[in-house]
């Protein structure tokens, strides 16, 4: 069962949570996010998930691969901080979990009251909308928040004039 969200009329804010990963399609998702959490007062989250599956070695290689992932994910997720805070002047929240990315959005949803909208970016690619995109719409069950898929194709003036 979900929770039921916090709005702000129960004095949370409205936080929108988007997804990092390395396809260039997510820096898009990003952007809506924070240009959407500062024209509303509300936040933007980023999260980014660590696949458990790449850990398969022994205990010694698995820990090395590990902390290399979770260095990799702080990373990536600092570079998109900057780019934010740059472009937008806010500071989002920034999340790293280890798991399947589908169900770490759910139980992050879960977890945070506050999170209303997850925005996610469809790549511009002919071979489909993205990994993402992909297993969000075919996760069988749809999501307990609205889901915003912003075209990768879109500017950061044509982002900032729709938010």
């Amino acid at each position: 069962m979900v929770s039921k969200r916090l709005g702000t009329g129960q004095g949370g804010r409205r936080k929108f949570l988007a997804v990092i990963d390395e396809t260039p399609e997510c820096g898009r998702a990003a952007a809506y996010a924070a240009r959407r959490a500062k024209a509303s007062g509300g936040a933007a989250v980023l999260l980014y998930v660590i696949d458990p599956g790449e850990f398969g070695q022994w205990l010694g290689v698995e820990k090395i691969m590990r902390a290399e992932a979770t260095e990799e994910a702080e990373t990536r997720l600092a570079r998109v901080t900057d780019e934010i805070r740059e472009a937008v002047g806010i500071e989002p929240e920034t999340l790293v979990r280890e798991g399947r990315t589908v169900d770490e959005i759910r139980d992050l949803i879960e977890a945070d009251r506050e999170i209303a909208i997850l925005v996610l970016a469809a790549s511009d690619s002919t071979q489909g909308p993205g990994p993402l995109v992909s297993a969000v719409a075919g996760s069988g069950s749809a999501f307990p928040i609205p889901v915003t898929v912003v075209p990768a194709t879109l500017t950061d003036e044509d982002i900032e004039s729709l938010c």
